[in-house]
């Protein structure tokens, strides 16, 4: 029996008896929350993961509670949590995982205000860790202990910034360029050995918890918004997209980076766009 979780969503049951691990859900805000929520109502089973620092300051557990389910605390970027993460998840299901969303990213030096020119490599470090090597540990993780069905699919959430400079996305960037790289990598392996899929999401920035730390962000959204034809993604779109990535409509999608972003990544310059920038030309003749 399907249960309503948004105010209005058609069901396909596109991942009937379908088995999931999605990291990365937090609060409402979340794609990975969104994502969670459409996977229950194309008739997945799910379990939820993020740190224990996280887990404190969202509400992913109410989530939980009404798909019926559990959330297993894990550091991504901890090898013996992920082992125990898997293990528990598949004890769970009694059986292999169907699909896993990726959802974590997280700059200390966007968080701190540090500047491309003055990071902190520290910090730099655990970007690269939180926000793509995770990737990595979570996918090695799972072929070591052959925890993904034949056929099965894997999503991480990328952004078209690994690709084109965006002013104030900042180390993220180098990350997300990073994540890709993985999808390909990992991705040739475990569809040669095993049938699994893995793709990145390129996603229009979207109003998250973490999307908000980054400089200029309500700027960057307006931009965007005006540059696509179809208008910016939202977190319910890309939901949606990754349900038909993690189903079997998409068999033979490996080792893609696509673009879920209102055609932004193949525009120039728009109209709308235009038009701001001729009505405020005079005032920005300085702006670097």
């Amino acid at each position: 029996m399907l249960v309503q979780l948004n105010d209005v969503f058609m069901a396909y049951n596109l991942l009937k008896g379908k088995k999931g691990l999605i990291f990365g859900a937090l609060n409402e805000k979340s794609i990975a929350w969104k994502v969670a929520e459409r996977a229950f109502e194309e008739g997945a089973e799910v379990v939820l993961s993020n740190t224990p620092v996280a887990l404190r300051f969202g509400n992913v557990y109410e989530l939980a509670e009404r798909m019926n389910t559990v959330v297993i605390p894990a550091d991504a970027t901890n090898i013996q949590d992920l082992e125990n993460l898997i293990d528990q998840t598949m004890e769970r299901f009694g059986g292999k995982i169907d699909f896993v969303l990726h959802s974590i990213g997280m700059s200390p030096n966007v968080r701190k205000g540090r500047t491309y020119d003055d990071l902190d490599y520290e910090f730099f470090l655990k970007t690269l860790d939180i926000s793509a090597i995770s990737f990595h540990k979570i996918l090695q993780t799972c072929w070591k202990k052959d925890a993904i069905t034949h056929g099965g699919s894997v999503v991480a959430l990328s952004y078209i910034a690994a690709q084109r400079t965006l002013y104030g996305y900042n180390d993220m960037a180098d990350a997300k360029a990073l994540l890709e790289s993985i999808a390909r990598s990992f991705g040739y392996i475990y569809g040669r050995e095993r049938g699994v899929r893995i793709n990145t999401v390129s996603q229009s920035p979207t109003e998250t918890t973490a999307g908000g730390g980054v400089m200029g962000f309500d700027a960057l959204l307006d931009f965007s918004d005006r540059m696509s034809p179809l208008g910016n993604a939202s977190a319910l779109d890309c939901a949606d997209f990754c349900i038909t990535l993690f189903s079997d409509l998409t068999r033979k999608i490996t080792m893609q980076n696509i673009y879920n972003d209102g055609g932004f990544s193949s525009m120039g310059m728009s109209n709308r766009a235009m038009a701001v920038y001729n009505r405020n030309l005079e005032e920005c003749k300085d702006c670097k």
